[in-house]
């Protein structure tokens, strides 16, 4: 069994996409696949088919139930913020050892040469609670890092600034992922080049996702082949 943390530079990135694009090759290549989304913000249940945890079940192919989404995602929370004033707004909290205790365990169910992806909430440094960030929960579990960043301009400072975060605490970072923001006005494939430039140990990808068939892009298979 592997497991990897999919976090990103940002919030509304791409790390859902990637996931799902991930689980839908493993799985073409024969693989058992199971996918987190354990922390999910601006949850509304009625339409729950198109949220992270519901669109991750559907690259499973398992049906979206409330039951499904439940097991996938434990932590659900209606605004649409951070986890932490989420959490606050319905006068919740959230643990990080209860967090760290639930991924393990579905790491530790997870077959073979099974691969588990575990989906963090917003961006690399959002607060999960009062005191920890996703970074710091990625460092309990310990996990590789797939890091998804934007191709807007200024990714490139928020992308360096991640991986040295990341690097500062130990962690791997498997794989960058470049993810195509709509509307950039710099070119997908400069982005990937000059990030490349300064990070030239990590195997740094391009990823287009403006049209219904990226999720089959060449690239998932590339990844996914090395996971």
């Amino acid at each position: 069994m592997s497991a990897y943390f999919v976090t990103a530079t940002g919030t509304d990135i791409g790390k859902t996409f990637v996931a799902r694009g991930l689980v839908r090759a493993l799985r073409a290549g024969g693989r058992h696949a199971e996918a987190l989304k354990p922390v999910m913000s601006g949850f509304e249940p009625a339409e729950a088919a198109g949220s992270d945890a519901g669109l991750l079940l559907a690259a499973l192919g398992r049906p979206v139930t409330e039951e499904a989404i439940a097991l996938i995602s434990p932590w659900r929370f209606a605004a649409p913020l951070a986890p932490d004033m989420a959490a606050a707004r319905e006068g919740r909290s959230l643990e990080i050892e209860e967090l760290v205790r639930f991924c393990k365990a579905a790491a530790a169910s997870v077959p073979g040469t099974g691969v588990l992806l575990i989906e963090g909430a917003g961006g690399l440094m959002s607060p999960i609670n009062g005191g920890n960030t996703n970074l710091d929960w990625i460092g309990r579990l310990e996990l590789p890092v797939i890091l998804v960043a934007g191709s807007y301009l200024g990714t490139i400072s928020h992308t360096l600034t991640a991986l040295d975060a990341i690097a500062r605490r130990g962690l791997t970072v498997k794989y960058l992922v470049i993810s195509a923001t709509p509307g950039s006005p710099v070119r997908l494939d400069e982005t990937r080049d000059t990030i490349a430039r300064f990070a030239p140990q990590i195997d740094v990808v391009a990823l287009p996702r403006l049209t219904s068939s990226a999720l089959e892009h060449p690239v998932f298979d590339q990844i996914a082949g090395r996971l």
